[in-house]
């Protein structure tokens, strides 16, 4: 496999965020020759379409810049209230007030760590939704729902659930062979 960029976004900001976990994981389990690197857009302000007038905001071109230099995105978000976290859905609503649009042709895997029994599995069908009118090139399968988490997690946050974590390296797996097979010329 040729040397792939990943970038990590976590749809929650909490720095103990199972999600964020949930990414560390999928880092230690990718392949050799994927690495991930883990957004920062915290300063991303809601969406106002005055402040779209008055300029794109600087923290939402730099998202846009960490995207097109990776060569492909992992997203991991909590489930709110049957959908999108707010901070995610947010950022790809500014992502998609862009000319060049970042997220087209970008190959994305989804995963979602949740203390609820359904593992997130209502938001990831929505984010779905969304990345395909932006032409994201979203991986089907392998799908992956942390449900009822709290327990699959240490103390330090790390993942030590057996079965989750072979889905996450599952996944990782499949995600390096999609990563190829979408940016193959």
């Amino acid at each position: 496999m040729t040397h792939r960029n990943i970038l990590g976004i976590c749809g929650s900001l909490r720095s103990q965020s199972y999600n964020r976990s949930a990414l560390l994981a999928a880092s230690e389990l990718m392949p050799q020759g994927m690495q991930l690197r883990i957004a920062d857009y915290r300063q991303i302000p809601l969406y106002d379409q005055d402040l779209e007038r008055a300029g794109m905001p600087s923290a939402v071109q730099q998202l846009a810049q960490d995207i097109r230099s990776a060569d492909a995105l992992l997203i991991a978000s909590p489930e709110y209230n049957f959908s999108i976290s707010g901070v995610l859905k947010n950022a790809i609503d500014w992502l998609s007030r862009l000319q060049e649009q970042p997220l087209k042709n970008k190959p994305v895997a989804l995963m979602s760590a949740t203390l609820g029994p359904v593992g997130g599995a209502r938001h990831q069908y929505e984010v779905r939704k969304i990345l395909g009118c932006l032409e994201a090139l979203v991986m089907p399968r392998p799908e992956v729902f942390i449900n009822l988490c709290q327990p699959k997690f240490d103390a330090d946050g790390r993942l030590v659930d057996a079965a989750a974590r072979k889905a996450v390296a599952d996944q990782m797996q499949a995600f390096g062979s999609w990563t190829e097979r979408m940016l193959a010329p």
